[in-house]
């Protein structure tokens, strides 16, 4: 009779919790925002671009409260299939032409798949479950993580990155790099462990260069960031990187205004503008003050992940909340960084800002998950829960 009652009483508490109303709050805001720069980088072309993204933002949002509501436990059973299709896809798109000279998309009639995209998240899924104790007894005996473990996350990693770095997509690629590396990080592993996988990496990178893996513009663009004379002309390396300064310093404290008052925006001299280069139509238009709000916007997300990978029941819910916090992290830091001239551009996105369909969707699976982790946070008699 007092299971019973237990029962009872974890099922009420699981009723009375919500949705992380402050990250679903945050999400809206980001994409409705995020048309609104879209609609600014594309208005003297049309409006097909925001009207693409609007149905994106629609399928996405609907996806989130879809996902939020299964149980992330039972993500466990369907990883290997999606894995699976995961890795099938990404191999497909080497069966398409090149879009501009990469061949990263799956032409789907209505909109180009980026399978890499979902790899991410997927990959967080399949860290977590091999990271995680199977059980009670690991739960409490397990401080460490064994060296066979370690093995088997860097395998996990390696393959997807291999297939994504050849497509040509470098900055997809360092993505999951720093997702291991948080990852392992939380799950408990040693310096010693670490440090292995630091040099590891170290080694990895300049067996890169030796074979030259990399395309001489991916180079380029690595090296223009300490010599400024490497360039190619007018439109060269250095043209995307002057351009986007020249747009986020003319923003000065409050901006420009929105759409015409924006030379750089307006004038579309800014490549990619409502893609990769994004935050530089926040900045010339909103200022300073804009750039900031998106960034502490970003902050909350992140804040709300952490909170989320404390309260989580389980230790595999709690790694795939750091692993999501730490794929937000790398995706803004390097976005933003770009657009200001101290990292390399490499195609790294900004989430909920940027347009595409394909990285839009991940990112509101993503959150979703999320959601499904802090809705199952109360244990029931016999669950684990990570204190």
């Amino acid at each position: 009779m007092a299971v019973i009652s237990r029962l009872r009483e974890v099922a009420v508490d699981r009723g009375r919790n919500r949705s992380d109303r402050i990250l679903f709050g945050t999400m809206v805001a980001l994409s409705g925002f995020g048309l609104l720069m879209v609609y600014s980088a594309t208005a003297s072309t049309g409006f097909a671009g925001m009207e693409r993204q609007m149905i994106f933002v629609a399928a996405g949002l609907t996806i989130y409260a879809v996902i939020s509501n299964i149980d992330y436990r039972e993500l466990k059973n369907l990883i290997p299939i999606v894995a699976g299709v995961v890795v099938l896809a990404l191999l497909g798109v080497y069966l398409f032409e090149p879009v501009n000279g990469a061949q990263r998309w799956i032409p789907l009639g209505f909109f180009a798949l980026q399978p890499a995209e979902f790899a991410k998240v997927v990959v967080i899924l399949l860290l977590a479950a091999v990271l995680s104790p199977n059980n009670r007894d690991e739960l409490l005996t397990q401080r460490q993580l064994t060296w066979p473990t370690v093995f088997r996350a860097l395998v996990i990693v390696t393959l997807p990155a291999a297939l994504i770095l050849f497509e040509p997509d470098l900055g997809t690629t360092l993505v999951f790099g720093f997702i291991l590396f948080v990852m392992l990080f939380v799950a408990g592993a040693t310096w010693r462990q670490m440090l292995a996988l630091a040099a590891t990496a170290a080694i990895g990178v300049v067996v890169v260069l030796q074979q030259k893996m990399l395309a001489t513009y991916q180079l380029d663009r690595i090296r223009v960031l300490f010599d400024p004379s490497v360039d190619q002309g007018a439109l060269g390396i250095r043209y995307n990187i002057q351009q986007s300064k020249y747009a986020v310093g003319s923003g000065q404290l409050f901006g420009r205004g929105l759409f015409a008052e924006g030379t750089q925006t307006s004038f579309e001299y800014v490549p990619e503008q409502e893609t990769d280069f994004i935050f530089t139509a926040v900045a010339e238009q909103l200022g300073f003050v804009g750039g900031i709000l998106v960034v502490a916007a970003f902050a909350v997300i992140v804040w709300r992940l952490l909170v989320i990978a404390a309260n989580a029941r389980d230790r595999f819910g709690a790694l795939i909340a750091a692993g999501l916090a730490a794929m937000m992290v790398f995706h803004v830091f390097v976005n933003v960084g770009m657009t200001i001239g101290i990292m390399p551009v490499t195609g790294i996105p900004l989430p909920f800002l940027s347009a595409g369909g394909s990285f839009y969707l991940a990112m509101t699976i993503s959150l979703g998950i999320a959601n499904s982790i802090w809705l199952m946070r109360t244990p029931v008699p016999g669950e684990n829960q990570l204190t």
